[in-house]
């Protein structure tokens, strides 16, 4: 019922604009994002709907891999995700991937590091919160089955901070990478390591203009700055 709710609410906003029934007012536009595309690459799309006199944006902060739940409860009118299947009533655009790479300081990896290896095990970890499973793919894959030192930092900003305080490696994101490989704060814990996440974006089948604009607001935005 909420889901149909919004709908609603944005289908009678831009009538009454179509009509120039009165004044024009701000409707409110929930949309979900992940911390890392709105701290880095989504940045332009607020850009964008500053000059948008008849939209308030409501923004959701949700990891990608759950934020089409969202959708599916009707909290918000469209969702960054990494989820490909378009949720019944939406339609789905793939928009690129983010790249994320293995970091630590040098003199972190250089503590952990026993002949050449990096002892990935006993080396302090960094995770964003209890959904946040980037970290542990690369755990896995170097097969580390016993969880190592681990400090949360619900903060994808924090989070950086953190890696660059030498509290813990962790997987950043290479757009939030601001030249911190080539000064050489920051250093690969493995040559070529990184892994892509895919993100697209979702939206309710509705006709409406205003979902189009930031539709290609969002489009625009990631094909400026994804993989």
């Amino acid at each position: 019922m909420l889901r149909f709710a919004r709908q609603l609410q944005v289908l009678e906003a831009e009538a009454r604009d179509a009509l120039g029934s009165g004044a024009s007012e701000r409707t409110v536009t929930p949309v979900a994002v992940n911390a890392d595309s709105l701290a880095t690459w989504f940045r332009p799309v607020l850009r964008e709907v500053a000059g948008w006199t008849d939209t308030s944006l409501d923004l959701r902060v949700e990891d990608e891999g759950y934020s089409s739940q969202l959708l599916r409860q009707g909290d918000v009118l469209g969702a960054v995700t990494a989820d490909p299947i378009p949720v019944n009533g939406c339609r789905a655009q793939r928009l690129g991937f983010m790249r994320y790479l293995p970091v630590a300081t040098p003199e972190l990896r250089a503590r952990f590091t026993h002949k050449n290896d990096v002892d990935w095990q006993h080396m302090p970890v960094l995770q964003f919160n209890a959904k946040d499973e980037l970290q542990n793919h690369m755990l896995r894959a170097h097969g580390v089955s016993q969880p190592p030192p681990r400090h949360l930092i619900p903060s994808s900003e924090a989070f950086l901070e953190a890696v660059r305080a030498g509290l813990g490696w962790g997987m950043i994101p290479e757009l939030q990478l601001d030249g911190d490989l080539s000064r050489g704060t920051l250093v690969l814990l493995e040559k070529d390591a990184h892994h892509d996440v895919a993100l697209y974006w979702q939206t309710w089948t509705i006709r409406s203009e205003r979902l189009t604009r930031i539709t290609d607001a969002i489009r625009a935005a990631s094909e400026a700055a994804l993989r």
